[in-house]
């Protein structure tokens, strides 16, 4: 009798180190697979989600996420405005879920559209923009022009209209001093 017991809970003993053991390798699988997520995987499966975003300088957006791109977000506030925002600016989003895409899973187009591709469209757009910086200045006019690293925009006023006349004057922003772009 006292061999079974000794037997059994050695027995015992084992399965409870193997558990353990198996524990430890799925936790450590996971932290390795977490490592892989990059931030745009997150935002992706949040598309059409009530999220808010904070920025620097900038302050916060709130709205639906309706684009991800490579390196930016586009949220869709009230209906009214878009708000292009670039992940760099980001300091935190609030309302993601718990999904997350696998990481390239997004097509190699969409992995190569970026902040240049997103800005080109509104430049094309004509569209009036509201610009927030990242030293919490805004300045509102229109993109003319797109390049690597940059944009050029025509300043107007917050509510002059369009016109070539108007043009307060041109300045030239680079991506890295954008919290966001927003435009109606």
């Amino acid at each position: 009798m006292r061999w079974e017991s000794l037997f059994a809970d050695l027995d015992s003993q084992m399965e409870e180190l193997e558990a353990a053991e198996l524990a430890s390798e799925v936790a450590d699988r996971t932290r390795r697979e977490v490592a892989l997520f990059r931030l745009v995987d997150r935002l992706r499966p949040a598309f059409g989600h009530p999220v808010t975003v904070f920025t620097l300088g900038g302050g916060k957006v709130a709205g639906h996420v309706s684009g991800v791109g490579a390196d930016w977000l586009l949220v869709a506030e009230d209906f009214r405005f878009e708000v292009l925002l670039p992940l760099d600016s980001i300091t935190g989003i609030t309302g993601l879920g718990n999904l997350t895409a696998a990481p390239g899973s997004e097509g190699k187009v969409a992995a190569r559209l970026t902040l240049g591709h997103a800005l080109r469209g509104v430049a094309r757009d004509r569209s009036s923009v509201a610009v927030a910086l990242r030293d919490s200045t805004t300045v509102t006019g229109t993109i003319d022009r797109v390049g690597a690293d940059f944009f050029e925009m025509a300043e107007h006023g917050p509510s002059e209209i369009r016109r070539a006349r108007d043009v307060r004057g041109v300045r030239t922003v680079p991506f890295g001093g954008v919290a966001f772009v927003r435009r109606s």
